[in-house]
Formats: C-alpha cells, structure tokens, sequence
C-alpha cells in the first residue's frame, strides 16, 4: 500500500511540475494573443482543474486492461512475421505512422461520441464551454476520455505499431500520448494566431474553435480531427474559413455547473433510462 501511495504522490506532483509549465506558457500567450478578451480565472476555471488532474490519472488505468488485452491477442495469432518487421522500422517512422493511423481510429471515436446519443451525454461535458483556453481541453468526462483514446489506440495495436515484439519497452505509445496532449491544449488556446495553407495540413486552434462553436445547425459537427484536418476532408467534414472565428461557444442543453455534478450527469441519464 505505501509503494502505491507513493507511486500515486509522485504522479501528482508530477502533474504539478506539468501545470505550472503550461500555465507560464499559455497565459502569457493568452493574454498578447488573445481571440477573445476573457478572464484568466474565467467560469468553469476550478472545475477544469479537476478534470486537469482526474483525467490525467484515471483513464490511463482504465486502458490497461483492454489494451493488454488486444496486444496479446493479436501477438498470439499473427504469425506471418509483420510484427518482427514493424519493429525494424526506425522509431521516427514509426512515430509517424502512429500519428497517422491513430488519428483515423480518434476521428471516429469523436465523431461517434457526437453521433451516437449515449455517447454524446458524456462528450456534452466537453462541449459545455462557453469560453475557449487551453484548460478545455482536460473538461472531458473520464469515460469519455477513456473511449476516443480507446478508439485511437485500437488499429495503432491491431497493426503492430506499439510495441511490435512485445519483448521490450516500447517508447512510441508514450510519445504518441505526450504529443497528443501537447497539440490538445494548443487547439483549445485562446490564441488569435493563422497559418494559411498550413492550416489544411495540421489542427490549429481556429480549426478546432469551429469544432466548439454554437453559431447553428450548419456550423456544428465539423471538424473531428485532433492532429490532421486533411482526415476532416477526406470524411466530409471540415469547416474553416479563412477570415472568420466563432462568434459563441457551447450547447444549448443544460449541463451541471459544478465538477462533481458534471461526473454525475450523464450517469443518472442512464440509470433513469435503466429503470
């Protein structure tokens, strides 16, 4: 128990270190570079920083056992030698092409949560911002969490690109975990920043603003993509244009105010649907 407790204390702090390194990157750029004027300790800010340090710890632990699961199946069943190939590749390939197939698994997953009304209960929590920074990114439901990095994880392990031999540590799956909680926080800032062409190329936040925004009906449901827009293009759904931000954020449907309520919400939906 005391190793646990241990472990559990250096996580925190290390989350800590985390905060305040983000913090004294994104505020000072927040405030010079600003889309929208807004406060830095905006509605919602203390709740935020609960899911910052929940969802850095809980969905982790909850992946473990359907990922090891998946990955020992399909070791258990490929025999063709791919695996012994995938791990000759060069790790930035690799890297690469983790990026690549794990944002085709991540658009669905999202799209999904969007799609499907169960889902959408639970990834409504993430939408009910009506101001965007850099902290709505951690304002995710754990379990909704847990299924879009699922989703994205799933065809990286099917296809052997984390951990190929599973005889050793393999470093991609974190790289593709801190690279893509990296990019998440960049696509939520409150940053007023374009990048012309590149913009189609790679998720930037007036990309992903357009994803949040609640201007009506044709706005919504576009871009799912967290890294590469060019996915959005490819399913239809991309929206950005060039000289337009949103003008609100949000849903229209009633989302409890306080962090606790949040976690609570979409699960007494469905128990009053059980009963």
């Amino acid at each position: 128990m005391q190793h646990y407790l241990q472990s559990f204390a250096l996580d925190v702090f290390r989350l800590c270190i985390w905060l305040v390194l983000l913090i004294v990157i994104f505020v000072p750029l927040e405030t010079f570079c600003s889309q929208n004027r807004q406060k830095v300790f905006r509605k919602g800010f203390i709740a935020d920083l609960g899911y910052y340090f929940l969802n850095s710890l809980l969905p982790k632990f909850l992946l473990i056992l359907p990922i090891s699961i998946i990955a020992k199946g399909v070791h258990h069943i490929e025999s063709s030698g791919l695996y012994a190939w995938i791990a000759d590749i060069p790790l930035l390939t690799r890297f690469m092409l983790v990026i690549i197939v794990g944002e085709f698994g991540s658009y669905w997953g999202h799209r999904w949560s969007h799609e499907i009304p169960l889902l959408w209960r639970f990834h409504s929590i993430h939408h009910s911002a009506e101001e965007m920074d850099w902290l709505v990114n951690t304002r995710t439901h754990p379990l909704d969490m847990f299924f879009t990095r699922l989703c994205g994880l799933i065809p990286i392990y099917l296809l052997g690109l984390a951990q190929p031999t599973g005889k050793t540590v393999d470093l991609v799956p974190l790289l593709y975990a801190l690279f893509g909680t990296i990019w998440s926080f960049f696509i939520h800032a409150n940053i007023c920043w374009r990048f012309g062409w590149l913009e189609k190329l790679v998720a930037t936040p007036a990309f992903h603003h357009w994803h949040h925004t609640n201007d009506g009906e044709k706005y919504i449901n576009k871009n799912y993509a967290a890294i590469f827009p060019w996915v959005d293009k490819f399913f239809g759904t991309f929206y950005l244009p060039k000289n337009r931000w949103p003008s609100k954020y949000g849903i229209d449907i009633p989302i409890a105010p306080s962090f606790a309520g949040q976690l609570v919400q979409p699960l007494k939906w469905q128990l009053r649907n059980e009963d």
